[in-house]
């Protein structure tokens, strides 16, 4: 009969085995297996020279110093493939293969290293392109561009590189803001949760447009349905469908407001309601908003201030997505552009631009509460947060 003392040590030895097997199976030790790549967009300069990344352990909130994934001209919003192997990246200049226009460029991830190598570039018909998204079955890039106000769509080969634009849809018209929408200006482009239409909120026109979408095709089509029509002058630049409910938030620019809109997803049609503001109330300085996300539990919205400087949370009724104001948290720096939720939901990461910082936040999902964790990392004017899961 064995004595206990060996038992103890078979065990212990069989132990060791275990935990050596998964190192070398996972290539990263166990204590960091659950940790995730963050990217970060930004405007090239003095302090950056393309996407950054870095470390984030979900369990501490614990983020590493940026280093340079790729180096890349003004890539400021990035969008990750479903499948975790490709990121794209807008290049948001005006000037490309000697026309006015911008581009987008496809990336290899490293899984290892977490940094990044140029596949392709393909250019996107408009200048400045400043924002995308991928389709959930990682078929089509779908790309808004600021200068001129259109939207562009590229089929993604199987190797992740980009194919050549399969529609291009210009905008037409303008708003009252003469300085700010003398033309139409694409801010942003969103799926819908069934992946059949495309939101665009267009500054220089004060709508949101919709547009049809084909995944088979990877084509972008007018849609003939009536406009939302959102306050004048209100500039609408981001936006966030309801993962769950029928509606939508527009996020305005010039007047720092959010509207709440109706969604009918058979017939492609948004319906402006009640705009609520991001900043405090009887707060006179100047600011404009910049990004807004819902939590991944669609309970909570969140809200970015340039100017004001803070996250601005919202509790979301789920019945008819009213907004209520619930906090205004300082980002702990200068001009906060994007930020990014983590998919668990519990923390949130804020990139400000005027003081090349990116903060750290811990997110409670129960109350939609943040809470500032340490000093912010540095990063050269940070635009845009994007997390990759290991």
């Amino acid at each position: 009969m064995a004595s206990q003392h060996s038992y103890d040590f078979r065990s212990s030895l069989l132990r060791s085995y275990c935990i050596l097997g998964c190192v070398l199976f996972l290539g990263t030790p166990l204590s960091q297996a659950q940790d995730r790549w963050v990217y970060f967009g930004t405007y090239t300069g003095k302090n950056s020279q393309g996407i950054y990344v870095s470390r984030f352990d979900p369990r501490t909130g614990a983020l590493s110093s940026p280093e340079l994934a790729a180096e890349s001209t003004h890539p400021s919003f990035l969008a990750i493939h479903p499948t975790r192997r490709f990121l794209y990246a807008v290049n948001e200049i005006g000037d490309f293969q000697g026309k006015k226009q911008g581009a987008v460029s496809s990336f290899a991830i490293n899984p290892s290293t977490g940094k990044l190598s140029l596949l392709n570039q393909q250019p996107t018909g408009g200048g400045a392109p400043c924002h995308l998204v991928i389709d959930k079955r990682g078929g089509t890039v779908l790309v808004a561009n600021y200068s001129g106000g259109s939207v562009s769509s590229f089929p993604v080969a199987q190797d992740g590189s980009l194919k050549a634009p399969a529609s291009f849809i210009q905008h037409q018209g303008s708003g009252p803001n003469k300085s700010r929408q003398e033309a139409p200006h694409a801010h942003g482009i969103y799926l819908d949760p069934q992946q059949k239409w495309a939101a665009v909120p267009d500054l220089g026109l004060d709508r949101v447009l919709i547009h049809r979408f084909d995944p088979r095709s990877s084509r972008l089509v007018q849609h003939d349905a009536p406009l939302a029509r959102l306050t004048p002058g209100c500039g609408p630049r981001h936006f966030a469908f309801h993962p769950t409910r029928p509606f939508g938030f527009s996020l305005n620019e010039l007047d720092s407001t959010v509207t709440v809109l109706g969604w009918d997803s058979q017939r492609g049609q948004l319906v402006a309601g009640v705009s609520v503001s991001t900043l405090p109330a009887g707060w006179t300085g100047s600011s404009h908003t910049a990004e807004v996300f819902l939590h991944p539990n669609g309970r909570y919205l969140y809200a970015s201030n340039r100017g004001h400087d803070t996250i601005a949370v919202f509790q979301v009724d789920r019945r008819h997505g009213s907004l209520t104001l619930i906090q205004h948290q300082s980002t702990e720096g200068r001009t906060p552009r994007g930020f990014g939720i983590d998919p668990d939901g519990r923390w949130l990461l804020a990139g400000s631009q005027g003081s090349d910082t990116v903060s750290v936040f811990s997110l409670n999902p129960k109350s939609g509460l943040l809470s500032p964790t340490g000093s912010p990392v540095k990063v050269g004017s940070p635009v845009c947060v994007e997390f990759l899961e290991r």
